[in-house]
């Protein structure tokens, strides 16, 4: 370990950190008597069971067993949640772990009741409380109910969605206060309707959220812990530590790589920290990185495992659900940004270890080398799984009733061939990072271990990209192939290896695998089915108060109407929404409140940003609270693994994260980077595609570099000023072709009906529509945008929902047609004040030069910092 530090060992021993893991993800309680710990497992048991029976078997049968809809799921999946955190949680850092308190089996008793009534009595529900008319004893449990709910989350995830649930009760209660503001005032809810609405009612902690955590999420935090348990983990840390630990600074590489592959398995960056960090952090300080900083590249690269797709720490189920589009388009948009911010942290880390001129550890490898193989690797996979697709199509259009059997014994199949090519090899153990001398494992020793773990995982991609089954369906059937790999691994091994004998104890031990895969994920849901209850109380108060809408003039007053001032707060607000909340409820809570707020004040200033575009950048800097101090969990995590300051680390895993900070703000401005707009159905919708994520990734590699002062040789201010410009060129060159040209032509808006008649078909027009604001009566604007659909001018007019009045030379708006989208973009107009709503002006799209011409100077200034700084460059830079 590094001699200079003060601080050279560890806080913490290992069973520490799994107790820090345990006591944030899984619950920290482990009872002496057995009887209880059998409870404990039992049920967590039963509820992997059960979530595996709704996915999907329960529909098979269906002519022996009523199937449950989601009013009747939700409140069992709540149930489950509620009791195993009474159970596993202890209610404070004092309060006994060995053992369950009375007063823990009554709230457990009680709350379990309280969920299971909403499950029960369904039917009585839907005829009183969901249509208006709750019974007393109905209130009287679900206000029972929200209380216990609110416990249950302060044990499972802190104090603050706690908090932040209470005061929105609060807010929505007293509607009006000397605490809260003139802005979002309300009458205030009755208290029979405020428990109706929050828990009676399917809106509140019954809604959306705890859906989602219901059907989809679920299966992926199972699909992960089986994975893991199989020993994916250690795998994938393996193999990031053959490819990459060869390298200069090569253990703070493979963490990132590491953390990334351990990411789409781990829905929790605290768990990431701690399970890859044990591992890399002691490396990273034996080649030279001191204990903040090594903690802070963990930090960095296992936060980042949030914004990765597949599973974006159930974020990407979320969104399906509010913004409205397939499981699909979401991975599409948020793909670029987050592999570019993975490759620009192993950048990071890179440039680190030139600046400290760290040495490799063993034999030096070359970092391009390695960058030639990955992407000739990547090539190959890429050729292997499109050939599989066209397979799949011949065979299904010459057998197609052949297929599913044909395919499934196709991949056990392979199953078979990849187990006993692992069984050649012994089976991979847990490496210690603090031994004397590190041996670096060799990538033909290490891939071939664990090829059968990337079946299941090539399953899942397969139902979600190319049959283009439901999230909950594809993760049902890798979670069904991971079951079967989990439990006949071992045997397989054992035949292979000429032990026939064991195979019988091998079974055993994969069946007892298999248990406490279905316990450990159904304990690590705890936590995130609270949550997505628990902010269900906000979403419920944000629909039914005006909070939601009146936010935009709050942040718009704030401002002085800047855009750019405009995100900023936006982007803070939802940090400081996101602190000291797990993923899942952290998205809930910014997105609530804040997404909306993004794109109609972008509206306003005649920024039309797409609604995934501002998800992401509130979900974004909402993850971004696990990084920064003083809540930023991981980073605490982090130091406990290190022996560094917490809050030191926090900050360096902060400045690590700029690129994570910056990339939210370029989106906005630019949504070809969230490839929103480009049909990668099409040659030339791919072909964009890759342009769009070479040029993406030059660019984010250059804003790497000038953040950490440091390209060819270290830079001067002026030399980091200029790849920062040629970075933001690369990025968002339309900012600087706005200024030499007009983006559009601007006509009277009393030419609209033969403007839309003129244009050819699918012309997008933009219309700034002015007039009365609904809540001050004072003057508002904003940007609606209409595409020109149909044969005629009449047609395209009916198209746009807009109802026009013309007056001479002005064109008046009535109110649009109830339940268009054109009415709830306009939602916000009076236009029923003495002061008309008009069509104040047309925008039409008007040729230019291509952006990329601001490419040209770009790269000049580039090949200038090269060339001032290849004069005093001592080291190669790659």
């Amino acid at each position: 370990m590094s001699e200079q530090e003060p601080r050279t060992g560890r806080q913490f021993s290992d069973e520490d950190l799994q107790d820090l893991v345990a006591s944030t993800d899984s619950g920290a309680r482990n009872p002496r008597n057995r009887t209880v710990a059998l409870l404990i497992a039992g049920l967590a048991l039963m509820w992997s069971l059960f979530q595996l029976w709704i996915a999907q078997p329960q529909l098979w049968f269906a002519q022996y067993l009523p199937v449950m809809n989601s009013t009747e799921t939700r409140p069992i999946h709540l149930f489950f949640a509620i009791v195993l955190a009474f159970l596993a949680y202890p209610a404070l850092k004092s309060s006994p772990r060995d053992r369950v308190p009375l007063t823990d089996w009554v709230l457990m008793a009680v709350g379990g009741f309280c969920t299971f009534y909403v499950f029960w009595f369904s039917d009585t529900l839907a005829m009183t409380a969901r249509s208006g008319l709750p019974t007393q004893a109905q209130v009287i449990i679900g206000a029972i109910g929200i209380v216990i709910l609110l416990e249950a989350s302060r044990r499972a995830l802190g104090p603050a969605l706690t908090i932040v649930g209470a005061l929105f009760l609060l807010y929505a209660y007293m509607g009006q206060g000397w605490l809260i503001p003139d802005l979002i005032e309300h009458e205030g809810l009755s208290f029979t309707a405020l428990i109706n609405a929050q828990w009676l009612d399917t809106g509140g902690v019954f809604g959306i959220p705890l859906g989602v955590s219901t059907a989809f999420v679920f299966l992926f935090v199972l699909f992960g812990s089986l994975l893991d348990k199989a020993g994916a983990g250690n795998y994938f840390i393996k193999l990031a530590f053959a490819g990459l630990g060869h390298l200069r600074g090569g253990p703070a590489k493979a963490a990132v790589v590491g953390s990334a592959m351990t990411g789409l398995i781990s829905g929790s960056s605290i768990a990431n920290v701690v399970t890859t960090g044990t591992f890399t952090i002691p490396l990273m300080k034996r080649v030279g990185f001191t204990s903040e900083q090594a903690g802070s590249v963990e930090v960095a690269s296992s936060v980042n495992g949030q914004i990765m797709p597949p599973v974006m720490g159930a974020a990407a189920f979320l969104m399906v659900e509010f913004i409205g589009i397939s499981y699909v388009e979401v991975i599409k948009h948020a793909f670029i940004p987050a592999v570019i911010s993975y490759i620009a942290l192993i950048y990071i880390v890179h440039l680190e270890a030139l600046k400290k001129d760290m040495p490799a550890l063993g034999e030096a490898k070359s970092f391009v080398g390695m960058l030639v193989k990955f992407f000739i690797g990547f090539a190959v996979a890429g050729a292997g799984f499109t050939a599989l697709i066209y397979g799949v199509g011949a065979l299904r259009g010459a057998v197609p009733d052949l297929t599913g059997p044909i395919m499934m014994t196709l991949l056990a199949a392979v199953y078979v061939w990849l187990v006993a090519i692992a069984a050649r090899k012994p089976d991979l153990e847990v490496d210690d990072p603090n031994a004397e001398k590190i041996e670096l494992p060799q990538v033909k020793d290490i891939y071939a271990t664990g090829l059968h773990y990337i079946l299941p995982i090539v399953v899942l991609v397969w139902f979600l990209m190319v049959e283009r089954q439901s999230p909950a369906r594809s993760a049902f059937f890798a979670t069904a192939l991971m079951i079967g790999i989990i439990a006949t691994q071992r045997p397989l091994k054992a035949l292979f290896r000429g032990q026939g004998a064991q195979m019988a104890a091998e079974f055993k031990a994969g069946l007892i695998d298999l248990r406490e895969g279905l316990i450990a994920g159904a304990r690590n849901m705890i936590g995130i089915g609270v949550a997505t209850a628990a902010a269900g109380i906000i979403v419920a108060t944000v629909t039914r108060t005006p909070i939601g809408t009146e936010l935009a003039g709050l942040v718009e007053q704030l401002s002085g109407g800047v855009l750019f001032i405009m995100l900023v707060l936006v982007g803070l607000f939802s940090l400081i929404l996101g602190m000291g909340l797990p993923t899942t409820a952290n998205y809930i809570v910014v997105s609530s409140l804040m997404a909306s707020v993004v794109v109609s004040l972008g509206a306003q200033e005649g920024l039309i940003v797409p609604l995934i575009a501002a998800h992401l950048f509130v979900f974004y800097f909402g993850i971004m609270a696990d990084v920064t101090p003083p809540v930023g969990l991981a980073s605490f995590a982090a130091a406990a693994v290190s022996g560094g300051d917490p809050i030191k680390t926090g900050f360096t895993a902060f400045f690590y994260s700029l690129r994570t900070v910056a990339l939210p703000f370029l989106f906005i401005f630019n949504p070809t980077l969230i490839l929103y707009g480009v049909d990668l159905g099409t040659w030339e919708g791919i072909l964009q595609a890759v342009f769009v994520f070479v040029v993406a990734t030059f660019a984010m590699l250059l804003f790497a570099a000038a953040t950490q002062g440091y390209f060819l040789a270290r830079s001067r201010i002026h030399e980091s000023a200029a790849l920062l410009l040629v970075a933001f060129t690369l990025f968002v060159p339309n900012v600087w072709l706005n200024m030499v040209q007009d983006p559009f032509r601007t006509l009277d808006g009393s030419r609209f009906e033969t403007v839309l008649a003129e244009v050819p078909e699918g012309e997008r027009l933009r219309l700034l529509i002015r007039g009365p604001d609904f809540n001050t009566g004072e003057t508002a604007e904003t940007t609606l945008v209409v595409d020109a659909t149909g044969a005629t001018g009449a047609e395209r007019l009916a198209n746009t929902g807009l109802l026009l009045l013309p007056e001479g030379e002005v064109m008046r708006l009535d109110e649009p047609m109830f339940g268009t989208e054109t009415a709830e973009a306009l939602i916000d107009f009076d236009f029923y004040a003495d002061a008309p709503v008009t069509l104040a002006s047309i925008q039409v799209a008007q040729d230019r030069m291509p952006a990329q011409v601001f490419y040209i100077p770009a790269l000049l200034l580039l090949g200038l910092v090269v060339v001032l700084q290849r004069r005093r460059q001592t080291k190669p830079a790659f």
